[in-house]
């Protein structure tokens, strides 16, 4: 709890006291832990395991949407896998708690159950009877619902595809999305009262980030990219391809080098203020390891050598050379931060902008290529 206080993270009394008295340990019986290149499972029967889910860490609890794979990793020792569910980092859902500004007897719906820790925050903060949760996912909702009760709190709890809200106990006051999504689902704002709140995290290859959305009438909504950051899991629908698989498809190509005045991670990390307008800029561009990939086939490879940065390009377009243009026009807006940025939603169109709705710097929001 101090370490949250300390990063910024919690601020208000009133969730610094709903951390305090929901334990964590219940939700976390058993997890996963990265070892090589692979996961090694951990049960409440292992030494250091209270350790563990009482860090500041994400605890991944699923690999491949398979449960199976924990029983695996268990007897046959490590085992490579894709995470599809954790526990986030307590910073990460305090700072998001935080941002929904939730007032006392105000109703929350909470897209992604998950292990059910964070809806039993909301229940402590709000009342289990003003909380609703759904997920996708069958096998993670039981045992959620069995460890929120055991923890004395009994949410409105259901299995359902979280894009589609829960109609049946709308509206709400609030909407928090514990995983990310491309563009936001039109269910959310026509289930949540005009005015209310909706925080959710963007699934972007590049500048993902968390927003703030003001709902209004219907399907419609106005917020702000927010300055605190937070990134989760994409909501299953809206889940990328492997990057892996792009760099398969050129692995044997070559392509020209030059020199680049910009290191790779002005482009690729969260501490960079390029970093969102990067992503704004290269729509469908992921990264993996040194490259930028893009579906189309065009790939470029970063590498630093005694401190000169090269970059090689190749496919049908150059992609560094879109990074460079990008940065151009980054630098001649005044070098904006994400907080600058905002978001629009409409049944027609959903797109972000630069400092003021009425800007003419737009970006249209996309479903990213699967």
């Amino acid at each position: 709890m101090t370490i949250l206080r300390d990063e910024g993270a919690l601020t208000d009394s009133r969730w610094i006291d709903a951390f305090l008295r929901v334990p964590r340990h219940p939700f976390l019986p058993r997890f996963f832990l990265p070892e090589g290149d692979g996961w090694v499972a951990m049960s409440s029967e292992d030494h250091g395991w209270l350790k563990r889910v009482y860090s500041t860490n994400v605890l991944v609890t699923q690999l491949d949407d398979d449960q199976s794979r924990w029983d695996a990793a268990r007897f046959d020792g490590p085992l490579p896998g894709t995470p599809t569910s954790s526990s986030s980092m307590p910073s990460i859902m305090a700072v998001m708690l935080e941002e929904l500004q939730v007032s006392d007897g105000q109703t929350v719906l909470e897209i992604g159950t998950g292990t059910g820790y964070n809806a039993a925050l909301l229940c402590q903060r709000v009342g289990d009877h003003n909380v609703s949760t759904v997920d996708i996912d069958p096998v993670l909702v039981e045992p959620a619902k069995a460890a929120l009760a055991e923890c004395g709190f009994k949410p409105a709890c259901a299995v359902a595809d979280g894009a589609q809200g829960f109609p049946s106990r709308a509206p709400f006051d609030r909407v928090l999305c514990t995983c990310a999504v491309s563009t936001i689902p039109p269910a959310w704002l026509e289930q949540t009262v005009p005015g209310g709140l909706i925080v959710t995290t963007l699934n972007r290859p590049i500048g993902a980030g968390l927003l703030r959305i003001v709902a209004g009438k219907g399907a419609t909504g106005q917020g702000r990219v927010l300055g605190r950051d937070g990134r989760f899991m994409p909501l299953r629908a809206d889940r990328l391809s492997s990057p892996s698989l792009l760099l398969a498809k050129h692995a044997s190509e070559s392509g020209r080098t030059s020199r680049t005045k910009l290191p790779l991670n002005a482009v690729l990390s969260t501490s960079s203020r390029f970093e969102f307008f990067a992503g704004l800029e290269l729509p469908n561009v992921v990264a993996y390891g040194d490259h930028l990939l893009h579906e189309d086939g065009s790939w470029t490879r970063h590498r630093t050598i005694d401190g000169e940065h090269f970059v090689e390009q190749g496919g049908p377009r150059r992609l560094w050379d879109d990074v460079e243009r990008a940065h151009g026009e980054w630098v001649a807006l005044g070098q904006p931060s994400r907080d600058r940025f905002g978001i629009t939603v409409t049944p027609e169109s959903q797109h972000f902008w630069l400092d003021s709705p009425r800007s003419d710097h737009r970006w249209a929001l996309s479903k990213s290529s699967k």
